[in-house]
Parts: C-alpha cells; sequence; structure tokens
C-alpha cells in the first residue's frame, strides 16, 4: 500500500498508509502536543472531518476543542446529540428549538409536549440520560446527500417550517445532512465521526425551556456550573417578541419579505422599535434624579458610538443637558501601557487606563467645577490637553462609552445611586431554523469587517486575522459584567445581514486560498449564501447599521 506525507504543524513529516483516516492519524504517538480533545482537521487550510481519509500528501493541522473551529464542531455534534435524544424520548408531535447562547451553554425550547409541561425536571432527566447511552455505546455520524425536493419533504415530514421556508431560497440543487442512526437532520457545518466524543456536557431545566451545557474553550476537559443570566436572558425574549411582531424570526421569513416587496416596512418598523427602547431608557434615566453618569458598555462592533449619539438626543427631549465622552481618552501614554502575555501592549486591560485620572475628573464635575478634558493622540500615543473644559449645570449629565464601562472599578469612587449602566450588544435575532442558530459574534464580525474596510482600510483577511485577540479581551473585560447593567439593549437588526453581504461577500472573495483566513472566509461566504442580498438605499441614515455601512447623520456629532 503507498503512503503519503503529512506535514505537521512546525514542520514535521510523517508518513502513513494511503486511505488512514485522520480520526487515525490523530491519535498516533506524538502527533498532537494539546491535551485538548481533537475536533476535526485543517488539511491544506481546509477544514476537514475527521472520518475522511487522507489518500494524498498534504499539511495538517489538527483542530481541537480549544480552536474556535473545533468549539463549533463539537458544539454541533452535541446539539445533534441531544436533537436525537429528545426526539426518541418525546412525543411525536412535539416540537424542539435550539435558540440561542446563554452563558456556557445553549437555550432550547420544547412545545407541544404534555411531558415537558408536566415535569420539565423529569423530561430533562430523561433526555440527558437517552444522551448518555449513546456516548456509552457510541453511533456514527455520516453525512448523506439529498436532492433539494427531498431535502424540502424531510422537512416537511418533521414539521420544520422555518427549514422549508430556508431551503425554498437555497441556490444548491443539492443539500448536506447528517445521519445519526434513524435520526436525520440538517446542522449547518461539521461533525465528528462518532458520539462517543461527546462525553462532556449537562442537560438543566431553564426557565420556560432547558439549557445545553458544554465545555468552554478554556476549560475544554470539564463543563463549568451553570451560572444563571437573567438580564441577558431577558433581552434575548425581548428580541423575540419583536420578532414576532415583525414576523421574521427566520432567514426564510426574511427572504419571504424581501422577495414580497416589504423591505422597506420592515426596515422602518424594526428602527422603529429601537428608537422606542432608547426612549424608553431615557425616560428611566430621567426619573431617576440622582444619576449624573450614564455608562455605556459591549463587545466589539455593537453600535456603541451611535447608541450613545442617539441616547443623548433622547436625554435632551427629556429636558438634559448630555455630554458625551469616550474613556479612551483616558489611555495611558503608550510608553506606559501594560503588555500582555504575548509581550503586545494591552489596550483592552483596564490598568491601560488613567483609572486615577478618570475618577478624579468625574468627581470635580459632578461638584461643579470646572474640568479640562483630554483627547487622546492615538497617532502619537499620548494623552492632550487642548482647551476642552466643561462645567456641570443642574440638568448636566454624562454619557460615558468604553469596554470598562460596567466594571465597577473603572467608578469605584462614585456611587452607584449616582450611575446609570448600559450593556448593549448585537445579539442576532434570527435563527436559520428550528435546529440552527446564527451565534451572535458572526454578526459582530460581519459588521466590523465591513466597517473596518470603508473606514481604516483593514482587509477583511485583517480583520479576521485579529478576531480572536478581540474575543479573548471581550469574555476577560466585558461579558463577566453584563449582569451588572441596569438596562440592556439589543442592537441588532432583523434586515442587517441581507444588507452587510453586499458589503461583506466582496472583501471575503479576496482572500487566497492558502492563507490561515481562508476557512473562515468560505465559512462566512457559505452563510451569507442563505440571505438575498438587498441594496443599502433603504436604510435610514439615523440607523445603527450606518456606523458599519457609512452615511450615518451622526459620523461628526460630538
Amino acid at each position: 500500500m503507498s503512503s503519503v506525507k503529512m506535514t505537521l504543524t512546525g514542520g514535521r513529516e510523517i508518513y502513513v498508509p494511503a486511505g488512514t483516516t485522520l480520526e487515525e492519524i490523530s491519535r498516533m504517538d506524538g502527533v498532537v502536543k494539546s491535551s485538548s480533545p481533537v475536533m476535526a482537521a485543517m488539511v491544506n487550510n481546509k477544514i476537514t472531518e475527521l472520518s475522511v481519509p487522507v489518500m494524498e500528501s498534504a499539511n495538517l493541522v489538527f483542530l481541537t476543542l480549544g480552536h474556535m473551529d473545533g468549539y463549533r464542531i463539537f458544539q454541533r455534534s452535541l446539539i445533534m446529540l441531544f436533537l436525537r435524544s429528545a426526539s426518541e424520548v418525546l412525543e411525536e408531535d412535539a416540537r424542539i428549538y435550539v435558540k440561542h447562547s446563554l452563558g456556557n451553554g445553549i437555550y432550547c425550547e420544547i412545545e407541544n409536549s404534555r411531558e415537558f409541561e408536566a415535569s420539565q425536571l423529569g423530561t430533562v432527566a430523561r433526555i440527558k440520560a437517552r444522551m448518555w447511552e449513546l456516548v456509552d455505546k457510541p453511533e456514527r455520524i455520516q453525512q448523506m446527500l439529498l436532492d433539494l425536493p427531498d431535502a424540502m419533504e424531510k422537512a416537511k415530514e418533521m414539521s420544520l417550517k422555518a427549514r422549508q421556508r430556508l431551503f425554498t431560497y437555497r441556490r444548491f440543487s443539492v443539500v448536506h445532512m447528517y445521519q445519526f442512526g434513524r435520526y436525520q437532520d440538517y446542522l449547518y457545518g461539521y461533525m465528528l465521526p462518532n458520539s462517543s466524543m461527546l462525553g462532556r456536557f449537562d442537560l438543566q431545566p431553564y426557565e420556560e425551556g432547558l439549557v445545553l451545557l458544554m465545555p468552554t474553550r478554556k476549560y475544554p476537559h470539564e463543563v463549568q456550573p451553570f451560572r444563571p443570566l437573567p438580564k441577558l436572558f431577558e433581552v434575548f425574549q425581548q428580541s423575540r417578541d419583536w420578532s414576532r411582531i415583525l414576523h421574521v424570526a427566520d432567514i426564510g421569513a426574511l427572504n419571504e419579505q424581501i422577495s414580497a416587496g416589504k423591505l422597506r416596512e420592515l426596515v422602518y418598523t424594526s428602527e422603529a422599535l429601537h428608537a422606542k427602547h432608547i426612549s424608553n431608557i431615557a425616560q428611566e434615566i430621567s426619573s431617576q434624579e440622582a444619576v449624573k453618569v450614564v455608562l455605556v458598555a459591549g463587545p466589539s462592533s455593537s453600535g456603541k458610538t451611535t447608541f450613545s449619539k442617539k441616547l443623548c438626543i433622547q436625554l435632551r427631549a427629556e429636558g438634559m443637558q448630555p455630554h458625551l465622552i469616550s474613556v479612551d481618552n483616558y489611555f495611558k501614554n503608550r510608553e506606559d501601557t501594560p503588555l500582555d502575555e504575548f509581550g503586545e501592549p494591552n489596550f483592552e486591560a483596564l490598568e491601560a487606563l488613567d483609572v486615577d485620572q478618570f475618577q478624579k475628573d468625574l468627581q470635580d464635575l459632578i461638584a461643579g467645577k470646572e474640568v479640562e478634558m483630554p483627547t487622546y493622540n492615538f497617532k502619537a500615543g499620548k494623552r492632550e490637553y487642548r482647551g476642552n473644559k466643561m462645567k456641570f449645570g443642574p440638568e448636566d449629565i454624562l454619557v460615558v462609552e468604553g469596554i470598562h464601562c460596567l466594571n465597577e472599578a473603572l467608578t469605584a469612587s462614585i456611587p452607584r445611586n449616582e450611575k446609570y449602566k448600559i450593556y448593549i450588544s448585537a445579539l442576532t435575532q434570527l435563527g436559520i431554523d428550528e435546529h440552527n442558530r446564527i451565534p451572535t459574534t458572526d454578526g459582530r464580525l460581519l459588521r466590523r469587517m465591513v466597517r473596518d474596510h470603508q473606514f481604516r482600510g483593514t482587509s477583511a483577511a485583517q480583520t479576521i486575522s485579529m478576531w480572536e485577540s478581540v474575543r479573548r479581551g471581550e469574555d476577560h473585560n466585558i461579558f463577566p459584567f453584563q449582569e451588572e447593567a441596569d438596562v440592556m439593549f439589543n442592537s441588532a437588526l432583523p434586515y442587517e445581514m441581507a444588507i452587510l453581504k453586499q458589503f461583506a461577500e466582496p472583501l471575503l472573495f479576496r482572500i487566497q486560498h492558502g492563507t490561515p483566513e481562508y476557512a473562515e472566509a468560505r465559512r462566512l461566504i457559505k452563510f451569507l449564501d442563505y440571505f438575498q442580498g438587498v441594496s443599502s438605499e433603504e436604510v435610514p441614515q439615523t440607523s445603527i447599521l450606518r456606523e458599519f455601512i457609512g452615511g450615518s447623520v451622526y459620523e461628526h456629532m460630538e
């Protein structure tokens, strides 16, 4: 039998018999250095499932659960295990919905099930037990190809109306599905080869549904205890209610509205819901006389800047005099910036800010003193004072925007009752279908990619390459504090992917095969293919989306 050469990370070369599967190679001594479990492989920069045999020489990188793509594959396969187990435990006409992320888990709902309604705890326990049976006595998860009409019929048999809508607008004549025992389903993306590799999970009842818990990338060998996030859950439920108002809960429904010529109505109703929520927040702030500082924080590309400016307008309508400042103006001089674990300047650390000066300026303003406000010169890497002075009157209020604004350490010297904290994020409202969710990070990544190309001259490849670092900073500096907020605002718009598509696709197609960012670019291109693209002309100049595509009326507003 002929051998093929596999070039591993670091240039090491091994020879294996042609036809050896990637899973078999991963188990060879010394091939995988990481203790994190292997989920897939990158073969010549293309993500490949472990069940695939190698037939020719290639560069080979194994993807563990600690890698973003490896984590996606584990999560998707675990959802497949849950769906099959639930379908076997529940009544035939029960309906299962995979909704959204929640902490270190995925929130799911079960409808039309008398068993679940009668005993939520008992039903979850039976599903969980069945999942463990399939881990202990594993079965293969195999890819299968169906012609589009057959896939449509399968979706009809399963009463998956959102999937039927999705396939109505599919451009390809075949559909890649997966078979797991007798259970067949369409789950978007790659899978593990069998259920033996899924023995890291938990299942717990939560609110009206349940949470499917899994390891994190940081702790791949264990499932961390579930920490309820009631405020985040509430904003997801609000988004669900908005989706019902708009009649757009999934991609197929969005495509239907676009095809029916109802985009304008959808756009303006979505924007009205945003405006109403911001107005309600402003009214809540104005009703609390002690509040002197409004703090706005959220992850990258959430629309913090535009939201803060829109909030200022609504605060003026309530008779207040808001002053918008950015915490970024309190960066320390570049030579004083702390370094991260890689020896690079860590601009996202709290220690990168002159917290003492920031707190002193806030205290002085609240006390009615005149304060000269700084401006950070990013080109020179220095904080400068240019004569910009500020003094508070009785109706004045500060609106402060920055990634650390929910961290009490940033404003520890200001009494809590004088602060109002707002968490903003783009929590995607749409699902792909009943069993496939859209990760919120994908929407933010596409927003940032378009914005950075438009306004910062950054390529899509550069945005993708730095995204992992951005996410690490969010995990450390933002997400742990999100429940500290007094209110949360979801900046995602149900129509935005159809708009972003025309901007993002050309950028993604420029990423060449053989580059490290190619696999992620192809994944995003396939994702955007679900959407009908539309012109940005219908997007109002007041929309948060304009912060990313250009043309915002707030662009030069201070």
